[in-house]
């Protein structure tokens, strides 16, 4: 595929990495009206490193002037030193941790995005994914648009830019209604700080304050890191505009039944983060007793595989009266990337992050939870590693359905062919994990424990495609690129 196309999740599988867990996305991060605003953008992106851990970059503006700082790497790796954020002066900011899910990995691709408008500077920080962006490109391609990056992002840039309205507000409105998934947005602009959610509100996105400056963020976490008091999420559709008149809402979408997506309660969001009005940490614990009570299993110690399978395993603990072991133990010092140089060292790339707690494990019948299984090859070698360290029977509980469908509106999954559940019923993956008995909690369990009687098939309260295949929006990209008779095959949409 040409450079000037963004990769996309038909043609390139970006899902390689030492484990199989699903990918962040990204994160966002604005401020308007306060002096040193970088400085306090950057601990917000700290707080939302988990979000997205390859790249991160803040654009700040003085008042005359746009400043922009992008690298590659964590946010401390480049936004540690007071040398760097004097290079990023004003009352206004915006900034992105990133994890690529269309695009190549390349200091063009790394947001905030930047470029000068007829109407002046104009930066975006994207959360989310446009499953329209190929169709649109080639569009704009064809009217004399030139790219330079492979990201899904710049197509909103170029639909402002030639948007046949005058006001900026209203290019930017006539800009979203061109596009179709997924997006949180914060723009930066001469006329203040924009941020606008999807009609939908697939991807999260909260007002906050801190003295006279408000802030917006992907999560509730971040407030609290740089001490702001919450304001409330920002509605499915709806737009802000930040500027030294206060706070601005604006609906310029038609209103549509909201479906966030139900993998931020499940994984994605951080443990201490507020989401829809509950506690993430909360809803997981949920998540492990409604899991406890759909699939019992007679044992002597419940394990989290860490960090994300802590909390449901604690609700699995609680529910069923089995004691809760840290029997896994993970290291919080090895990257994501290993020099592998032969099959024997990749071999025990899992063991550098986990190992077993051979003490709590051996000679008992236990209970693995953990989040989610995708491909299953990190599940595999862990329960390999229980069985080592003595387990007499190993019995795993996954605290989500499972993953059967592809996910198009900003999380990085595999296609589908490498989805394990979307090849093997269940006795197989438990067979092929060489686990004593494999369940899952039920898509009804897990609305359940969102505080939900079920989920309602007729009017779906969250966006679950990646259980169920009912994607919520159309899927342009996927359907042109496949054609008819590949789509379904590669999605699995639901009819």
């Amino acid at each position: 595929m040409p450079a000037s196309m963004p990769a996309s999740p038909l043609t390139t599988n970006p899902f390689d990495h030492d484990d199989d867990k699903l990918r962040e996305e990204c994160g966002v991060f604005g401020v308007y009206g306060m002096e040193g605003a970088a400085a306090l953008t950057a601990l917000g992106l700290h707080a939302l490193q988990h979000r997205g851990q390859e790249a991160a970059g803040i654009t700040s503006w003085d008042g005359d002037q746009f400043h922009t700082k992008r690298g590659n790497g964590h946010v401390a790796e480049n936004f540690s030193d007071e040398a760097t954020i004097r290079q990023l002066p004003g009352s206004a900011s915006i900034g992105h941790t990133r994890y690529a899910t269309t695009g190549e990995t390349a200091m063009r691709n790394v947001q905030p995005l930047f470029a000068e408008l007829s109407s002046g500077g104009f930066a975006v920080a994207h959360n989310g994914n446009i499953s329209n962006a190929l169709h649109l490109r080639k569009a704009l391609n064809k009217r004399g648009s030139i790219f330079q990056s492979t990201s899904d992002t710049e197509v909103i840039i170029h639909l402002v830019a030639t948007s046949s309205y005058r006001p900026l507000l209203d290019r930017i409105i006539d800009a979203l209604k061109q596009v179709e998934g997924a997006y949180s947005l914060a723009c930066l602009t001469p006329e203040g700080l924009i941020a606008c959610r999807d009609p939908l509100g697939i991807r999260p996105l909260v007002l906050g304050r801190l003295e006279d400056a408000h802030i917006v963020a992907s999560e509730t976490v971040a407030l609290d890191v740089v001490g702001a008091t919450f304001i409330r999420q920002v509605e499915p559709g709806e737009m802000l505009v930040i500027n030294e008149k206060g706070v601005r809402s604006i609906r310029p979408f038609a209103e549509r039944a909201a479906r966030p997506c139900i993998f931020e309660h499940v994984y994605f969001s951080r443990p201490d983060s507020f989401l829809d009005g509950s506690s993430v940490y909360e809803v997981r614990k949920n998540i492990g007793r409604e899991l406890a009570l759909e699939n019992a299993v007679d044992a002597d110690v419940v394990i989290p595989v860490p960090d994300s399978g802590n909390p449901a395993a604690l609700g699995y603990s609680q529910e069923s009266g089995i004691p809760f072991e840290q029997g896994i133990i993970r290291s919080h010092y090895v990257g994501r990337t290993f020099i592998q140089p032969g099959q024997g060292i990749r071999d025990l790339s899992v063991k550098l992050k986990h190992n077993a707690n051979r003490h709590i494990v051996s000679g008992k019948r236990i209970v693995l939870v953990d989040d989610s299984i995708v491909r299953g090859t990190t599940s595999l070698k862990i329960v390999q590693m229980m069985r080592d360290a003595g387990a007499k029977e190993v019995h795993m509980r996954i605290a989500s359905p499972p993953t059967r469908h592809p996910c198009f509106y900003g999380v990085d999954t595999p296609e589908r062919s490498k989805l394990l559940a979307a090849q093997m019923d269940v006795e197989r993956m438990r067979d092929f994990i060489k686990v004593d008995s494999l369940a899952f909690i039920s898509v009804d369990g897990l609305y359940r424990a969102l505080g939900e009687d079920g989920r309602d098939t007729s009017r779906p309260q969250y966006c679950d495609a990646c259980f169920t295949g009912a994607y919520p929006t159309s899927l342009t990209d996927q359907e042109e690129e496949a054609g008819p008779d590949q789509f379904t095959l590669l999605t699995g949409a639901a009819a």
